[in-house]
Formats: C-alpha cells, structure tokens, sequence
C-alpha cells in the first residue's frame, strides 16, 4: 500500500492529501530515510512523520486496505 494511503488509512493522519504534502516537503521519513508517497509500505517498517515541533514515530504492525475506524489504532504500535 502506498506510504499516503496508509497514513490516512491508520489515522495517523487526517486526509490523504496532507499526507502527500507531508511527503512532498519531506517531512515523512520510512526507517530513517525521507520518503515519497508513493513509498510501498511493508509490516516493520518505522515511520517518522514531523508536524511542526511534534515528531510522531509508528512501526507498522499491519497493511490493509479497509479498516473500521475502532480497528485503526491496531494497524501501528507507537514508538
């Protein structure tokens, strides 16, 4: 799945396209390399993603495509 899609997927962020601007202005890194949206997403990977002064770091603990919003939270585990 690709990097975007997950973090609105997960909820990690709210929509899809300020993701892809998290990624344009390289503010999104995939274990500790800057990446772009189009970043294929795998089981383990780290993602650090920086909003202003917050940095929020998630390991991927699962990929889907469809996810309930209760389910969200289980898609990554917070580091």
């Amino acid at each position: 799945m690709r990097l975007d899609k997950y973090l609105k997927v997960s909820r990690l962020v709210k929509r899809r396209t300020v993701a892809n601007e998290l990624c344009d202005a390289k503010h999104v890194e995939v274990n500790g390399k800057i990446a772009r949206a189009s970043y294929e997403v795998k089981e383990g990977d780290v993602i650090a993603i920086q909003m202003g002064s917050n940095l929020l770091k998630a390991r991927v603990v699962d990929v889907k495509e469809v996810v309930r919003k209760e389910e969200a939270a289980s898609m990554y585990e917070l580091l």
